[in-house]
């Protein structure tokens, strides 16, 4: 899976979420910051999570989401991460 795939995905997770303006999500890139730029609220974060797991087919641990960063680059990271776990 690339990783501009990935990012498309996230787009329509977030597209989901009512307190991100969905003018924003047209100019997403991986440096984008979810609490910054798109004013999410760190509660929704774990949603956001959630449903990329769901999304992409695979499974968090635990301490991947403790240390998620909230830029775009980094749920493509911890998304790439967990799919390299499943393939071993």
């Amino acid at each position: 899976m690339e990783r501009q795939e990935i990012v498309n995905g996230l787009v329509e997770i977030l597209k989901t979420v009512r307190t991100i303006d969905p003018e924003k999500l047209k100019h997403i890139t991986e440096d984008t910051d979810l609490r910054a730029d798109l004013n999410t609220p760190s509660t929704e974060l774990i949603n956001i999570a959630a449903k990329a797991e769901h999304k992409f087919g695979v499974e968090f641990e635990d301490d991947d989401i403790d240390e998620l960063g909230s830029k775009i680059k980094d749920v493509v990271d911890l998304v790439l991460k967990a799919k390299a776990r499943q393939n071993k």
